[in-house]
C-alpha cells in the first residue's frame, strides 16, 4: 500500500505523551517520516531510547523527552524545555494512558486518583502548556487519544472508560474554549488495536478469531492505522475538523 504525505507536516514541531510503545511509537514513526519535529514523552526509558535510535535517520530525528505525565510541575518543565529547542509547539498528541484492569471493590482513593492522572489529567495540562505557543501562532491541533472500551462497556476498567469518556468531553470543551485561537481539538478514538501490550494481557488465537468476527472489516487494527488518522487530523488536510470523534476501530459492532 502507499499512504499520503501531508506537505503541512514538514517542519511542523508535535508533541507526543507515551511515544516510547505502542500506538504511541507508532505516531512517533509516521510523523517523523512526514519530516516533523517529533519529541515525545514517555517513563519507559529503554523502549523509547531504543525507539530513539531506531528513527535516527529521520530528517528530523526524534527527541525522546522523561516525563512523569503525573507531575504537573514535570510537564511544565518539559514543554518548556522544549520550546526553547524547538520554538512553539504546533501539534501535541495526548497518548498516554494505561489500561491496567482493576477490580471494583478493591479500587481505594488513592489508587482512583493515580489512574485518572494517568489517564485523563495530563491531557489538560500538557493541553494548557501546548497552547500557550499555539495562540500566539494564531493556530495548533490538539489530538486526544479515546478508546472504545466505554463505548464497549468492558469489564474490569471502569476508572479507565471514566477517564476515557471524559477525554472526549474535554476534547469539545477544549475545542469551544481554543477555538477563536485558530486551534483544533479532536479525539481519535481506536479500537482493539494489535500492540504488543495488548496481545500479552488477553489475546490468544481463539480470541483473535472471535474479535474479527464482530467487526465490519474482517482485519486486525494495527497502531500505524491509528498513526494515519493522527496525520490527517493534524496536517491542513483536516482544517476544518474540530470537537469531534473520529473512530478508527473496523466497525467494532458485536457482542
Amino acid at each position: 500500500m502507499s499512504y499520503a504525505i501531508y506537505p503541512s507536516l514538514q517542519d511542523k514541531t508535535v508533541v507526543i505523551s507515551g511515544g516510547g510503545t505502542g500506538i504511541g511509537a507508532a505516531m512517533v514513526g509516521a510523523f517523523a517520516g512526514q519530516g516533523a519535529r517529533v519529541y515525545f514523552l514517555d517513563v519507559a526509558e529503554v523502549e523509547s531510547r531504543a525507539l530513539q535510535d531506531s528513527l535516527s535517520h529521520a530528517y528530523h530525528p526524534p527527541q525522546f523527552q522523561r516525563c512523569d505525565l503525573r507531575n504537573v510541575d514535570a510537564i511544565a518543565e518539559v514543554f518548556s524545555a522544549i520550546t526553547d529547542a524547538a520554538g512553539p509547539i504546533e501539534v501535541l498528541v495526548n497518548n498516554a494512558a494505561n489500561d491496567d484492569r482493576h477490580d471494583f471493590e478493591t479500587v481505594s482513593p488513592a489508587y482512583w486518583d493515580e489512574r485518572i492522572a494517568v489517564n485523563l489529567r495530563h491531557h489538560f495540562f500538557c493541553a494548557q502548556q501546548a497552547a500557550q505557543s499555539m495562540r500566539k501562532n494564531g493556530r495548533g491541533v490538539i489530538l486526544n487519544l479515546g478508546s472504545v472500551s466505554w463505548h464497549r462497556a468492558l469489564p474490569d476498567l471502569s476508572i479507565y472508560m471514566t477517564a476515557k469518556a471524559g477525554i472526549e468531553g474535554l476534547t469539545r470543551g477544549l475545542a469551544r474554549d481554543l477555538g477563536s485561537y485558530g486551534i483544533r481539538v479532536n479525539c481519535i478514538v481506536p479500537g482493539a488495536v494489535r500492540t504488543p501490550r495488548q496481545m500479552k494481557l488477553w489475546q490468544t488465537e481463539e480470541s483473535e478469531a472471535k474479535l474479527v468476527e464482530t467487526q465490519c472489516l474482517r482485519e486486525r487494527i494495527e497502531p500505524e492505522h491509528v498513526a494515519r488518522m493522527a496525520l490527517f487530523l493534524a496536517s491542513d488536510d483536516g482544517a476544518r475538523c474540530s470537537g469531534r470523534e473520529y473512530f478508527v476501530d473496523a466497525g467494532w459492532y458485536g457482542a
